[in-house]
């Protein structure tokens, strides 16, 4: 029994503090964290800068020949001797790009110069005979009717001779056309023909691009298209990141009916590495105007929508729906939704939902 006394004795004190404590009317302080109780981040404010910006177009398109010519020959039934030109040539103006065989031609050739000096024998004949006519029909020993046949015979000869001229000319022109030369200074970009094939007229042997030039084609929606102007300027991406300038030289009269878009024509100054057929991104520079922007961290996108948070006077967010527009070295352009001198969080919207409650640091709602 002395043991459970002892033990009485020691503890009997302790339950007496606590009593005490527990009956004192004097509040105690509160820990200094009990203020911020609930405040789930702190965060930084920032208002909008104003500041100028540039106006920019981002359009998807293409790289196509600025003026790519067809080009055939004007005979049928007639074989290629050679070709003397192939893909990616530089060719100058007037330049032989392919030859046919032209036996045949030089043999017509040779027919109609036949036919030519045949018409003008017997043109010299018929002139030398109405001649000797009109002699005998002044001295009256022949009929006008015979010395009109023999006019009518001469005006007979010095027609055939001029048809023989003609044939003799097209039997010419049909030689000539045995060389395919090329109408312009430029680029073959395409060809279609071998040596030995039978070619026909109309048929596309070859494909030039005039002086080389290359354009790029964006596509743009008509609310964009209005406001491209002839002479802006566009950067155009390869699909290698390769980059080149170009200017806008038309813009398309009239919309696809069924996309509801238009086509922009822009000039590659320089090409480099882009080639007809590439697919191609341009940037379109339409100038500059002011603009309202807020950094890119301070703008959150849900349900396809943009938001920032402001903060109210009991420490707790909201959150406003803004429109915003283009992008650049990191800021974002705010175009309708929130005030000039609005306050919103700097950073970490994202963590942050309507109507939590934050710790807003001092002195941050700065530009």
């Amino acid at each position: 029994m002395k043991p459970r006394s002892s033990y009485r004795a020691v503890l009997a004190p302790c339950f007496a503090a606590v009593l005490l404590a527990g009956c004192s009317s004097d509040p105690q302080p509160a820990p200094v964290a009990a203020a911020d109780a609930g405040a789930s981040l702190s965060v930084n404010l920032v208002t909008p800068q104003t500041r100028t910006l540039a106006q920019r177009l981002t359009a998807s398109g293409s790289i196509a020949a600025q003026e790519e010519m067809l080009l055939g020959v004007e005979l049928s039934g007639v074989r290629v001797a050679e070709v003397l030109v192939d893909v990616g040539e530089a060719v100058a103006k007037d330049q032989v790009l392919l030859r046919l065989d032209t036996r045949t031609l030089q043999s017509e050739q040779r027919q109609a110069d036949a036919a030519v000096a045949e018409a003008q024998a017997a043109l010299a004949v018929a002139r030398r005979n109405n001649e000797r006519m009109a002699a005998l029909r002044e001295k009256g020993l022949t009929s006008a009717r015979d010395a009109d046949e023999m006019w009518a015979a001469a005006t007979q000869a010095e027609a055939r001779l001029n048809s023989a001229r003609a044939q003799r000319d097209a039997a010419a022109l049909r030689l000539s056309f045995a060389e395919l030369r090329a109408p312009d200074d430029g680029l073959i970009s395409r060809r279609d023909v071998q040596p030995g094939q039978v070619v026909a007229a109309g048929d596309q042997l070859l494909r030039l691009i005039r002086h080389g030039r290359l354009e790029w084609r964006g596509n743009l929606p008509e609310a964009e298209l209005v406001r491209v102007r002839e002479g802006a300027p566009v950067q155009v991406a390869g699909p290698d990141g390769s980059r080149a300038d170009a200017q806008v030289r038309r813009v398309a009269a009239s919309l696809d009916a069924a996309s509801r878009t238009g086509i922009v024509y822009a000039t590659l100054s320089e090409p480099g590495a882009l080639r007809a057929g590439m697919f191609a991104q341009g940037e379109l520079q339409l100038g500059e105007s002011t603009a309202l922007l807020l950094p890119l961290a301070a703008v959150v996108q849900r349900d396809g929508h943009s938001y920032v948070f402001q903060v109210g006077a009991d420490q707790r967010v909201t959150r406003k729906r803004v429109e915003t527009g283009r992008v650049d070295a990191g800021q974002i352009e705010i175009v309708s939704g929130l005030e000039p001198d609005a306050a919103v969080v700097a950073r970490g919207a994202g963590f942050l939902s309507e109507g939590d409650r934050v710790r807003v640091l001092a002195g941050t709602a700065a530009p």
